[in-house]
């Protein structure tokens, strides 16, 4: 397979002069990663971010929820920056800087001179303003997958089969991040078959030592699932269970993702995949093919759930790497448009990092994600320990697992937090002693729902009511109980608490005023 060959795009889908913007790549990538770092520092930890933290502070090779290299990630940041909100997240902004040298590189090997401006519209998105700045699963995967997406473009460009040995223990890294980059897989399977000129590979050793690469990458959290009564693979694979047929979550998934990628630059994104599937249809080229093959086919996938179940607006993530390398092939006119598009976007995420940080426009929760997810915690735990204290309470318990990390991650060193869920039995955790069940708690629970506890001597007796709001506007309403678990209490387990000496474990940014105007 010759360079030309294998690459796969038409000539006049690349004329016109090089990136004014690539000189100033790597400044613009380092600029963009200070502020990042200063707004990760500055945000409040959301009740999935304390839910992870709680995964590292108990690593496995597996969770119920996803795989665990999220827990590796925030163990790596916190020995790094110490418990803190900075310490969870350091990983966000450096994972979305390699992500976009993986992109841009990628680009290059396909289309000569774009690289930058796919790399920065990508990062003017709101998913990558959003996932560049908190830590969760989608961090490490679309690091992982963008790498993969370099690999296997270099492959396309070179015809060199052991980039698919480096496609392979990144797709395995990535496996090990979420479960969604089994796509991944599919896509390049599809890519295989699809391109006549690649299928003699799938004869070749490369292909299969890749895969034999991210096999052995995956196995534990394989293990860990077999161990577990294939705990995880249930959980993530029942998404399906419910299925209602119809248009309505259709029409949601394509206007939430129109918001997310921001109006310009989600139309051409759509514009670029269109023509490199036109393109591909004419002439079956490897490199149209891998574009088409790593945004459609993930893509369809989430049409697909998307007819029967909701899509959460995260999940496409993984298909604007490739969807937007496709928007380089547009000419002269759509790349004209990349940089307005790219403009337009980090000012919208500007928008979003003040309103996170500052909350200058007084938004309803149902408008304001971010006081939904992130505002009122440290008073919301503040009037908590002020109740547990009055109400002699040796403990403290939610039944919400983000809100029991929540509160393991504010209350003060000390007090003892209880998860109360069933997925707690699936941790490396140490559980409630018969002594501390027998003794006094404090139950925390969302208004919306009345206590689920039940068993032989438990008792759940209402106290007060609470909420947490931010600048008058408020967030989400709660109810304390006096709880007494008994002999009888359900599964419970103490949840972990900063580490002594490196932080304070509290620190939404470090800073007592700060959670205040949150």
């Amino acid at each position: 397979m010759t360079e030309a060959g294998s690459r796969g795009i038409v000539p006049g889908a690349v004329e016109g002069p090089p990136s004014s913007l690539s000189p100033f790549f790597f400044p613009l990538l380092l600029v963009l990663t200070a502020i990042r770092l200063w707004v990760a520092a500055r945000l409040p930890l959301s009740p999935d971010e304390a839910y992870y933290w709680v995964w590292s502070r108990a690593l496995a090779p597996g969770y119920l929820d996803h795989p665990p290299m999220v827990a590796l990630f925030i163990r790596l940041g916190v020995f790094l920056a110490g418990p803190s909100a900075l310490g969870v997240r350091l990983l966000a902004p450096v994972s979305a800087l390699l992500g976009s040298i993986f992109l841009a590189r990628a680009t290059e090997a396909l289309l000569p001179d774009a690289g930058a401006r796919v790399a920065l519209l990508f990062n003017a998105t709101l998913l990558m303003a959003a996932g560049a700045v908190t830590m969760t699963p989608d961090t490490p995967l679309l690091l992982f997958w963008t790498a993969a997406f370099w690999a296997l473009a270099r492959f396309a460009a070179s015809g060199l089969g052991y980039w698919w040995l480096l496609a392979g223990v990144f797709g395995g890294l990535a496996l090990a991040s979420k479960y969604t980059a089994f796509l991944l897989f599919l896509g390049a399977g599809a890519w295989l078959l699809a391109v006549p000129s690649l299928r003699p590979w799938l004869r070749r050793w490369p292909i299969w030592g890749g895969a034999g690469l991210s096999a052995s990458l995956f196995a534990p959290t394989f293990a860990w699932n077999a161990e577990h009564g294939w705990a995880s693979f249930l959980k993530q694979g029942g998404r399906n269970a419910a299925f209602h047929p119809g248009f309505r979550y259709l029409g949601e998934l394509i206007a939430g993702q129109a918001g997310l990628a921001t109006p310009l630059i989600f139309p051409l994104a759509v514009a670029g995949v269109w023509l490199a599937g036109r393109q591909f249809w004419q002439t079956r080229e490897a490199g149209h093919g891998l574009l088409l093959a790593l945004a459609v086919v993930p893509g369809l996938v989430f049409v697909e759930h998307a007819l029967g179940d909701r899509v959460q607006a995260n999940w496409p993530a993984v298909c604007y790497p490739a969807a937007l390398a496709a928007v380089a092939a547009l000419g002269g006119g759509g790349r004209r448009l990349m940089v307005p598009a790219a403009a337009l976007g980090f000012v919208l995420g500007g928008i979003v990092y003040w309103q996170a940080i500052a909350a200058p426009l007084p938004l309803p929760r149902q408008f304001d994600p971010t006081l939904a997810r992130l505002a009122g915690w440290r008073a919301w735990a503040e009037e908590i320990e002020a109740a547990r204290e009055a109400s002699g309470a040796l403990y403290v318990a939610d039944e919400n697992y983000g809100e029991a990390a929540m509160l393991a991650w504010l209350l003060p060193r000390g007090v003892v937090v209880v998860g109360l869920a069933p997925r707690w039995t699936l941790f490396r955790l140490p559980p409630l002693s018969p002594a501390l069940a027998s003794a006094p708690g404090l139950l925390v629970e969302t208004a919306r729902r009345a206590p689920r506890l039940n068993g032989d001597g438990v008792a759940v007796t209402p106290l007060a009511e609470i909420s947490r709001a931010r600048g008058g506007v408020t967030a989400e309403r709660y109810r304390l109980y006096h709880l007494q678990l008994g002999d009888g209490a359900p599964a419970a387990v103490i949840l972990p608490r900063p580490e002594e000496g490196r932080g304070e474990g509290r620190g939404e940014g470090r800073g007592e005023g700060q959670e205040k105007e949150m």
